[in-house]
């Protein structure tokens, strides 16, 4: 069996079924699909159930996060990949098959991948309706992933699957108890010791803004767990040399965003305290500007230029989707 896909289910009785259908309308067939029913009251457990395809298997438990319901569908995994896939989210027919053929490109890859597009939840069209060329897509091999995280977001946790050997050896994959970056925090350190294959064709459909998302709300002004952990092991040495430098400028990034934040939010001493520890960015002219704002600017200018930023981007966006 080359796939077998995990889908988390928690309360998304409403998308489920569509998600499923998604899955059993692949070209490649060899796959079996597990759902983690991680304690659902919503009865979208028993839609999954009534699924009579035989690849479909449901496992309920008590509920105990997303990150205990994924790591148990990695070790029920009988396939030789494990691609994961949100209860909200979707996957184009071809998905599977050009997972494959990015293997076929990228052999010694542990991690396959596609292009993915953004749905927003409510705006009546699903399955979503894009065009895809029907010729093979390029493969982009990306050997530093914090790299290639900062000039834009590759890949997303219902576009990607990793080797099954090695995450049944890296078990427990995703942080018990964690629901935002608990996915990152895997991605990162499996792509610290192999290559990504990422096919450039958008195959999955994230759906953003649904009701109880898992990454609808976190903590704005803490470090997310996941980039905490990356910054100890570059600092300790838990990683190849040649990720290390780019790891702590990802975090270095962040922590320069944490201090806009504070700053926008009134708090200058925190939001200096941010920006020393972003240092490592300090050769940018982010890092400068955002000092500037630190020592000159009041905090409702800092507000107001960041809302600013975020109307300007998403401005930038609709209009180069045509909107």
């Amino acid at each position: 069996m080359k796939f077998s896909i995990v889908i988390p289910l928690y309360n998304k009785a409403p998308y489920i079924r569509g998600t499923l259908d998604s899955v059993l309308a692949q070209t490649f067939t060899d796959f079996e699909v597990i759902v983690i029913d991680d304690g659902s009251r919503d009865g979208g457990d028993a839609l999954v159930a009534a699924v009579s395809d035989p690849r479909v298997r449901l496992v309920r438990q008590a509920n105990a996060g997303v990150s205990a319901a994924r790591n148990k569908g990695i070790e029920l995994a009988r396939g030789e990949w494990v691609a994961f896939l949100d209860a909200d989210d979707w996957h184009h027919p071809r998905y599977l098959a050009t997972l494959l053929l990015a293997h076929q490109a990228c052999p010694a890859a542990d991690v396959l991948a596609t292009d993915f597009m953004t749905v927003p939840d409510g705006d009546g069209i699903w399955p979503p309706r894009w065009s895809v060329p029907q010729e093979p897509p390029e493969v982009e091999l990306i050997t530093d992933l914090p790299l290639r995280w900062m000039h834009c977001q590759p890949l997303f946790t219902s576009s990607i699957a990793a080797r099954t050997s090695q995450l049944q050896r890296m078990q427990p994959c995703f942080a018990p108890g964690e629901s935002h970056g608990e996915d990152l925090d895997l991605w990162f350190r499996l792509a610290e010791h192999s290559p990504v294959a990422l096919a450039r064709a958008p195959l999955a459909a994230y759906r953003t803004a649904v009701a109880g998302s898992l990454t609808a709300h976190h903590a704005a002004l803490t470090m997310p767990p996941f980039l905490q952990r990356m910054k100890e092991r570059a600092l300790r040495g838990a990683m190849p040399e040649a990720r290390r430098k780019s790891a702590l400028w990802l975090v270095a990034q962040h922590e320069v965003t944490l201090a806009r934040q504070a700053l926008a939010s009134g708090r200058r001493l925190e939001g200096l305290r941010w920006l020393m520890q972003g240092r490592r960015a300090a050769s940018t002219q982010r890092w400068w500007l955002t000092a500037a704002m630190a020592c000159f600017f009041p905090g409702p200018l800092v507000r107001n230029w960041q809302l600013w930023r975020i109307r300007r981007t998403v401005r930038t966006v609709d209009i180069a989707d045509g909107g």
